[in-house]
């Protein structure tokens, strides 16, 4: 943890240390797919580590070398060898790869360049194909917790470097929108997303008594600053799918009868899920009566301009435009029902949001991929459904759900342009075993 807290708070100032630990970890890692025996383990450890740096790359500006887009590359090319030596066979995954294809050969707005098409079409790609890699893996819990914690560290990191490059809260101005004072002047969604996917984590390691620093009221501390920090950034996206998986682990363990919670040594909801909770709920409260109720106004969908008056609140001011840039893309859907306009096109032939990305990855799928993105949608909810009693064990069951959940949520205000929905449906097809 000192470590990672290090690494983020020297990347503050420079990002060469940073530099040489991710390329020290990634070709020291390249010696997995050279051993006599293939593990799929150790693979799964590195890219669930490596990728999880890919916000505090492009917030220490470090490319080119370190490439803007890394999580998506690196994800892409330890994938691709992963199914070669693995020799994965989940047909679903490349059913789902054949659906992408078709859209790739033709662009309706003859704009598009290849950085479109990277941006837009790699994070379904690899979505395919950690499907194909992982699904039905088999995975002990003991695997499954390190893996977990080797995502954590890198968001430690992030923490720490903007707690050095923030200027103090007493010099914020916080207003009804997000806050890019609070992010170190970078985007909002990408950095509540991640501190969102940091307080869950920590929030499962809590509530199950696995060990994380060694003490568990820094585990404690852990969540109620990925949760505090998260939510001073005013992005709703990040937290709320947070949210969404404590639900889930709550949910379980209320229904969980008392002799499955004791066979599987659960732990007892009135004491340690009760606390966890708590904390959550206070870093809300802290948060809000520091910024003079402004957070609850926030979370209740107000802006500067539906509190004067001048704006009438609506589900688009709700989602911050995105809904109207949904309902763009599902016109041009009903115009290219059958093949859509093209990966990349629907920024450039929208009539409103013209040269705006899609921030709901199903509007993009339908407007982009036609046909072929629906089905893609139906199959991808149908996998989901899957999982549901993978694991005898209700908590990881549990755990594997909120994963997924957590994922396509995600899709929902940040489409695919981060590493987190293929890692995190990755991980909920791991077939965990004792």
């Amino acid at each position: 943890m000192l470590f990672h807290l290090l690494i983020g708070g020297i990347t503050a100032f420079t990002p060469y240390l940073f530099i040489f630990w991710f390329y020290l970890v990634l070709l020291s890692s390249l010696v997995f797919f050279f051993s006599k025996r293939f593990h799929v383990f150790p693979i799964v450890a590195s890219f669930s580590y490596l990728i999880s740096f890919e916000l505090l790359a492009r917030m220490g500006q470090t490319s080119p070398l370190i490439p803007y887009e890394m999580g998506k590359y690196l994800l892409f090319i330890f994938l691709c060898a992963g199914i070669v030596n693995a020799r994965s066979k989940s047909k679903v995954g490349w059913v789902l790869l054949i659906l992408l294809l078709p859209a790739f050969f033709f662009d309706f707005s003859g704009e598009v360049i290849f950085s479109d098409i990277v941006f837009n079409a790699l994070g379904a790609i690899n979505l395919c194909l950690i499907i194909i890699f992982l699904r039905g893996q088999a995975f002990t819990k003991k695997r499954l917790v390190a893996v977990l914690k080797l995502c954590i560290y890198p968001i430690i990191s992030v923490l720490s470097y903007l707690w050095i490059k923030n200027p103090s809260l007493n010099e914020i101005e916080f207003e009804l929108s997000a806050n890019f004072s609070t992010t170190a002047g970078f985007g909002s969604n990408q950095v509540s997303t991640m501190l969102g996917l940091g307080a869950f984590l920590m929030f499962i390691f809590v509530v199950n008594r696995w060990e994380f620093s060694g003490f568990r009221i820094l585990d404690y501390f852990l969540v109620f600053l990925f949760t505090f920090q998260g939510l001073i950034t005013f992005s709703r996206g990040g937290m709320v799918g947070a949210l969404l998986g404590v639900l889930i682990i709550m949910a379980t363990l209320t229904f969980t009868s008392r002799r499955a919670l004791h066979h599987y040594r659960l732990p007892n909801i009135n004491k340690y899920v009760f606390f966890g909770i708590l904390l959550l709920v206070a870093a809300f409260f802290i948060v809000d009566d520091f910024t003079d109720g402004a957070l609850t106004l926030r979370y209740q969908g107000e802006t500067a301009g539906t509190l004067s008056g001048n704006k009438e609140k609506s589900l688009n001011t709700l989602t911050t435009g995105r809904y109207d840039i949904f309902l763009g893309d599902v016109e041009l859907w009903l115009d290219h029902l059958i093949m859509g306009v093209g990966v990349g096109a629907s920024k450039y032939m929208r009539m409103l949001h013209n040269g705006v990305v899609a921030h709901v990855e199903l509007s993009r799928l339908l407007s982009e991929h036609g046909v072929f993105g629906l089905l893609f949608s139906v199959i991808l909810v149908r996998i989901g459904f899957s999982i549901r009693n993978k694991s005898v064990n209700p908590m990881i069951n549990a755990i594997l759900i909120s994963f997924f959940v957590i994922a396509l949520y995600t899709t929902f205000h940040a489409a695919m342009r981060t590493y987190i929905t293929p890692l995190l449906v990755g991980l909920s097809l791991l077939n965990v075993r004792k």
